[in-house]
């Protein structure tokens, strides 16, 4: 009698344990929430980046428990749309209204998470990108203006300058990039106190793409390609510019942003690190 009933108490327990499991399971949730901004206009090179990270970066967040959206409306732009979000990203422009830009300002100030990849720094006067934006891109990015670029896109030896930092720490001292085309900045990021620099071209690259002008090619010079403001959760980062069939004036991929197992690790680690988290 008592086994019966010792295996009866042992059932019930079993039972209640699954029954209550299951009335108070509560679905995954997310880390953190995403938004992505983007506009995928006019060049062939940063529309073929957009598209393939709004596939990539779902799959990631499936894979690591994050939600991510994307807007090409910046009219989204605004306080009460960004509340939701943890991390916003804009991965090909930047805001142009003077209230989009206002609002981005105070989300970064009151703890906001950024990443900005390529041309997202663009600023070149006179352009149709002026630099007419002195919180973004001389304080905030503190790389003032565009000033050149290498071409045609191609990938470099990439070197960690920042050992310490939690996004370039677990980092092999030099990698192997996607290609990219790279630009060279109007302002010395070394000289701005509040800039920490997590990634620049290794010497070892150069000479650093095949022209055909000479300006196009990179023989020596220091060149930051990724770094953080200490003032904000922000990483700026240059890659974000696929090779194309220019010759053929076609619009079919030749490289992928996300073709090098390195430099993703290194874009998810930025990632968790702008939204307050760690990547384990």
């Amino acid at each position: 009698m008592g086994l019966k009933r010792s295996a009866f108490s042992l059932a019930l327990g079993i039972f209640l344990t699954f029954l209550f499991s299951g009335l108070y399971a509560q679905p995954d949730r997310p880390k953190f929430k995403v938004i992505a901004f983007y506009t995928a206009k006019n060049d062939q090179a940063h529309i073929s980046y957009v598209n393939e990270a709004n596939r990539w970066f779902p799959e990631m967040g499936k894979r690591y428990k994050f939600s991510y959206d994307a807007t090409s409306d910046w009219k989204n732009m605004n306080t009460t749309f960004l509340s939701q979000y943890q991390v916003v990203l804009f991965l090909d422009t930047r805001p142009e209204e003077p209230s989009q830009r206002s609002a981005f300002r105070q989300y970064m100030e009151k703890g906001g998470g950024w990443i900005g990849f390529h041309f997202a720094a663009f600023a070149l006067t006179p352009s149709d990108f002026p630099q007419d934006w002195d919180w973004y891109h001389q304080q905030f990015l503190g790389s003032g203006s565009y000033d050149s670029n290498t071409w045609k896109p191609t990938s470099a030896i990439l070197r960690v300058e920042n050992r310490k930092h939690p996004v370039s720490s677990k980092l092999a001292a030099t990698f192997i990039s996607a290609p990219n085309e790279w630009y060279r900045w109007s302002e010395d990021l070394r000289t701005n106190p509040d800039i920490r620099i997590l990634l620049s071209i290794d010497s070892s690259s150069f000479p650093l793409g095949t022209g055909p002008k000479s300006s196009e090619i990179w023989h020596s010079g220091y060149y930051p390609v990724a770094w953080t403001n200490v003032k904000y959760r922000m990483v700026y980062i240059n890659m974000g510019h696929n090779d194309m069939d220019y010759e053929n004036h076609s619009a079919k991929n030749l490289s992928s942003t996300f073709s090098s197992k390195t430099q993703n690790d290194f874009l998810l680690r930025s990632l968790f690190f702008v939204a307050g988290k760690t990547l384990r």
